[in-house]
């Protein structure tokens, strides 16, 4: 027979267990809401509409950042609106790491164009070398080593003062990089008018591969290095895009595109 001492220590022993259960629980659910918020929480402020997160557009987090961020790829259209683009080219990401930067080979003095053939159609861009001589010369590597090729553009924005289609993750997660992290630059006075071109991060000196596509003007603060701008046709191909419209995920407004857009191959040219 159980004693009442015994009987007592039993309830608090129950009692414990459960508030180590409510803790873990709440741990837990903050951890996906601090994921949430890194991965592009946007507000209006009062005062000029600026964008406003903790994070922002961010890319490139660690792994135990990816395990539990719920922003996996391969998520339904529930669009209405018909998809745009081609079926992608067969073919995976290389997945391949590096644990340093690239050694600098670009010419800074030289112009650099890098051209994405997607399903939705050929996006080009030209890279400020002279400006962003670490971020050019990072992407120059990567598409040589065809990092890009057959990685999909996970992420769309269409909310006032955010309006970007992120891409350049292999994973499709939004938590995908190169191993290595560049330092920021051109950033001072930066903005980001449509056509602009620029580096997602987690915080300074943090860049990876994720980038950019701002297709209509976007108010930002100046923490994303700006180094390349969309030609006329390219622009043409995300207005196709955006107005397939997205499937929310983070927030009303940010989620992943209802368009299926792949790239297919990347391409550097010197010019």
């Amino acid at each position: 027979m159980v004693s009442s001492e015994q009987r007592r220590k039993q309830l608090a022993r129950q009692k414990y267990e459960r508030q180590l259960k409510r803790r873990e629980a709440a741990r837990r659910r903050a951890r996906i809401r601090n994921i949430s918020i890194a991965l592009g929480l946007v507000i209006v402020l009062a005062a000029g509409g600026a964008y406003a997160a903790s994070g922002g557009l961010n890319g490139d987090k660690k792994k135990d950042d990816a395990e539990k961020a719920a922003d996996q790829p391969s998520a339904p259209p529930t669009s209405k609106a018909p998809d745009p683009c081609e079926k992608p080219a067969k073919g995976k990401p290389t997945g391949k790491q590096w644990k340093k930067e690239p050694a600098m080979k670009v010419d800074k003095s030289a112009s650099y164009t890098m051209q994405l053939s997607t399903s939705c159609g050929e996006i080009d861009f030209t890279m400020d070398a002279a400006k962003a001589p670490h971020t050019v010369n990072s992407f120059n590597f990567l598409a040589g080593e065809k990092f890009f090729d057959h990685t999909p553009c996970h992420r769309m924005t269409q909310q006032p003062g955010l309006n970007v289609l992120q891409c350049g993750d292999p994973t499709g997660s939004g938590s995908g990089g190169p191993g290595y992290e560049l330092p920021d630059e051109n950033l001072k006075g930066a903005k980001y008018p449509a056509g602009t071109v620029a580096m997602a991060n987690s915080g300074p000196d943090t860049a990876g591969s994720q980038f950019f596509l701002v297709y209509k003007d976007s108010k930002l603060p100046p923490k994303y290095t700006p180094f390349g701008k969309v030609s006329a046709s390219g622009m043409k191909v995300l207005k196709k895009i955006t107005k397939a419209g997205l499937t929310p995920m983070q927030a009303p407004g940010d989620g992943r595109p209802n368009a299926t857009v792949v790239i297919d191959k990347a391409t550097v040219r010197k010019s």
